[in-house]
């Protein structure tokens, strides 16, 4: 049986009798911190224990230790009354469950079984591979654009909008319609909320759209009508 199917790590022991992991781990270290006060040629400290890592909910590296059976059963002497044969059973029976496990698990005698789980391996091995495959492209397909690449397409608008009003000499109110225009049209056809979550896939789309835009039939309206008030007042 492997080494590490045939252990249990001490956030799982801790689980199990019901204590801080950080507890669990300072009595561990109290058991072999006397395990090498009294070591001889006879004991191993790994047929025990063994120092191992974990990464917690933030991602970062932890520490933990691995119990084999003979790990578990000398921890076990550290509990008393209830407790102490609530694990010693629920321990027996993990170990247990993971030698049957491995029994159950068929190793490839023949040529033809070999060939068989090699052949099998290969296509899990391609299943992962398309998976993979499918979360990059749909990462790639939901990439935002970066804050250089929306202080671009900024700059691209404001361009725009200064040679509309330039052409035509256009006022201020005029120019605000304008960017409004501009604004409301990048979103709509982008279906965002705002320019900073365009996808960077339409980055160049977007360019193109802002150097060929031109305002629409009630923007034009609305600035003809501001430029009639203004001939009249």
């Amino acid at each position: 049986m492997n080494q590490i199917e045939n252990t249990l790590t001490s956030l799982e022991v801790a689980e199990m009798v019901g204590k801080d992991h950080s507890k669990v781990i300072r009595d561990i270290r109290n058991i072999t911190s006397h395990l090498n006060e009294a070591k001889n040629g006879s004991v191993k400290i790994e047929d025990y224990f063994t120092e191992d890592t974990y990464q917690d909910n933030k991602g970062e590296s932890r520490p933990c230790y691995r119990l084999t059976k003979k790990g578990c059963e000398l921890f076990s002497t550290r509990m008393t009354g209830a407790k102490g044969t609530q694990f010693a059973v629920a321990y027996i029976e993990r170990f247990n469950q993971m030698e049957q496990h491995i029994k159950q698990v068929k190793i490839p005698t023949s040529q033809r079984e070999l060939v068989q789980l090699a052949l099998s391996a290969n296509e899990e091995t391609n299943q992962r591979l398309d998976v993979v495959e499918d979360e990059i492209h749909e990462i790639k397909e939901n990439k935002l654009i970066t804050t250089e690449d929306k202080g671009t397409i900024d700059s691209h608008v404001r361009k725009k909008v200064a040679s509309i009003c330039r052409d035509l000499r256009l006022d201020q109110q005029a120019k605000s319609l304008l960017f409004q225009d501009l604004g409301s049209s990048i979103k709509q056809l982008f279906n965002v909320p705002n320019r900073g979550r365009i996808k960077d896939k339409d980055f160049m789309k977007a360019l193109d759209f802002v150097d060929t835009w031109e305002p629409s039939s009630v923007t034009k309206a609305q600035i003809h009508q501001l430029s009639l008030f203004d001939e009249t007042a």
